[in-house]
């Protein structure tokens, strides 16, 4: 016997019901779950990483129940259920792919012989959820460009879509050399704001907006070299990971003590680390 998602939406409703449901689930709301929908997706993110495929199903499955219960939350709030939370994607989707559902239905498909191309599907993209942002009902008192980019994104990845978006308007940077000349300034600006705080001419709320200024520039510069930035940092956060763990192997093959070694001895051993993953 196979379940189904008919199976886990029945099993969503019975964790909720108020008499006989899991008194954890019952206590739940829109906004207590949000931590755990976001602690899942980094474990997706993480077991792709790993390329651990068994427990990337599991992962997605713990995903995937994030999606049911906001359906049941919303069912039972009268916003939505699962179904029309389906039947709008889909709807959006096929809206959002002209190139491949041309007469805007599932069951219409392209002619390959007359196939847009990729510049065409692009601008087409853009313009469609432009067309969506502004079909929104205005929350706020003036419409910007960058609506529709959630604030609650990670930092790093909200500051390049913010980037991003901007770029298409022509508020951009004409090539990567003023980019690098930006990263001193912001440097040189970080140092001052530092200096300042430690001698009491300054505060470290100018500190956090220099720094703040310093990493979104850092952003940029990614942009710019068309690497993720995220991807980048933790690739330097594995090496670190790495490193750090082989140090405390050294050490351990003989028999010294890590928080009682010189910073010097540390480093010492992790040039070595360090020469042996670059042979």
């Amino acid at each position: 016997m196979s379940y189904s998602i008919d199976d886990l939406k029945s099993l969503m409703a019975r964790l909720r019901e108020p008499d006989t449901g899991c008194p954890w689930d019952t206590r739940q709301t829109f906004a207590s779950i949000v931590p755990h929908t976001i602690e899942e997706a980094y474990e997706v993110a993480d077991a792709i990483e790993q390329a651990d495929y068994p427990h990337l199903k599991d992962e997605l499955g713990d995903l995937l129940f994030q999606v049911i219960f906001y359906a049941q939350m919303g069912r039972e709030e009268g916003h939505f259920d699962f179904d029309s939370i389906v039947d709008h994607l889909v709807r959006k989707l096929i809206r959002r792919h002209p190139h491949v559902f041309p007469e805007g239905t599932l069951e219409s498909r392209i002619d390959p012989s007359n196939r847009p191309s990729e510049a065409w599907i692009k601008e087409s993209w853009e313009r469609i959820k432009a067309e969506e942002r502004a079909e929104k009902p205005v929350v706020e008192s003036s419409v910007s460009r960058l609506d529709g980019i959630a604030r609650t994104l990670p930092a790093m990845a909200r500051a390049e879509k913010l980037q991003r978006r901007a770029s298409r308007h022509g508020f951009d940077w004409p090539e990567i050399g003023p980019v690098f000349d930006k990263l001193h300034e912001e440097i040189d600006e970080l140092k001052d704001a530092w200096q300042a705080a430690q001698n009491g001419s300054g505060d470290q709320d100018a500190v956090e907006d220099e720094l703040g200024d310093l990493l979104f520039v850092c952003v940029n510069l990614a942009r710019f070299m068309k690497v993720d930035p995220e991807q980048a940092l933790n690739r330097t956060n594995r090496k670190f990971d790495a490193r750090f763990r082989a140090i405390e192997a050294v050490l351990e093959s003989e028999g010294r003590d890590l928080d009682e070694e010189s910073l010097e001895a540390l480093d010492a051993i992790w040039q070595k680390v360090k020469g042996v993953e670059n042979r």
